[in-house]
């Protein structure tokens, strides 16, 4: 039976990378509004978590800002400490981070690929492996991981990206494999076009705003907060019986 409680987050303790800006921001803020303690991960713009920070203690939650390159696994630790010594355990890990560096593949460079898989897969891979060592311990816990819709259908001129999304969906499916009976769920949310400071610029173009429009049934642009409904869902004890799935965030892009 569903209680009203059920999709509370009040008094769970959630990492968010990458939560400085954009689709990342709205989901730490998203948490937090609904009851969950937050750990603001930033690479570089110590300002930007800062004023995320800010937002969810002013409307009276709690979070701190902690500075870690997901691409460099020593800086893990800092991380999962924040959550287990700052607040006592490590509920939810959100692995939104991610890079990308648009070449052909007769353009990419060794550069391009270490440093994209190095984020948006190795990094997701052993952040994972340290909060479900916690989450293991506590017998419960939710790993969301952040892709996109070219993890199922590829981007012109941006094949290392592709590829390491497309690994992020398998990744899941495997922790949610292994780390099912310790009662702890792993899924995928993939956007599609969402309007962000990263791609307000390109979308304020009307030619390209309509070549994008007419890719997308439902004809809009998606919103942060699309993709923070979902993530709320995976988080949620709702999803408790959700495992390994990839839920995809549109607009029914994928449909056609």
């Amino acid at each position: 039976m569903k209680t009203k409680d059920e999709g509370s987050l009040k008094g769970r303790v959630a990492i968010v990378t990458g939560a400085s800006r954009g689709i990342g921001r709205a989901i730490a803020v998203g948490l937090a509004r609904e009851g969950a303690f937050l750990v603001v991960n930033y690479a570089s713009k110590a300002a930007a978590a800062d004023e995320v920070v800010s937002e969810i203690r002013a409307a009276g939650g709690n979070a701190v800002a902690v500075q870690a390159d997901v691409g460099d696994l020593a800086q893990h630790e800092r991380l999962i400490a924040a959550a287990r010594d700052g607040f006592g355990q490590l509920d939810i890990l959100v692995n939104n981070a991610a890079v990308t560096k648009r070449e052909t593949f007769l353009e990419a460079t060794t550069d391009g690929w270490d440093r994209t898989m190095d984020v948006d897969l190795k990094g997701v891979y052993f952040l994972s492996q340290a909060a479900a060592r916690l989450m293991v311990a506590q017998k419960s816990g939710k790993i969301i991981n952040i892709s996109s819709v070219h993890d199922a259908r590829p981007m012109l001129a941006n094949s290392i990206y592709n590829i390491a999304k497309a690994g992020l969906v398998m990744l899941t499916k495997s922790l949610a494999l292994e780390l099912a009976e310790s009662g702890i769920q792993v899924n995928c949310v993939s956007p599609g076009a969402i309007l962000t400071d990263e791609t307000r610029d390109r979308l304020a173009d009307p030619a390209y705003r309509a070549k994008v429009l007419a890719k997308i049934p439902a004809r809009r642009v998606g919103e942060p907060d699309d993709v923070v409904g979902a993530v709320l869902l995976l988080a949620s004890a709702a999803s408790n019986y959700i495992n390994g799935a990839t839920l995809y965030v549109d607009g029914g892009m994928l449909l056609q």
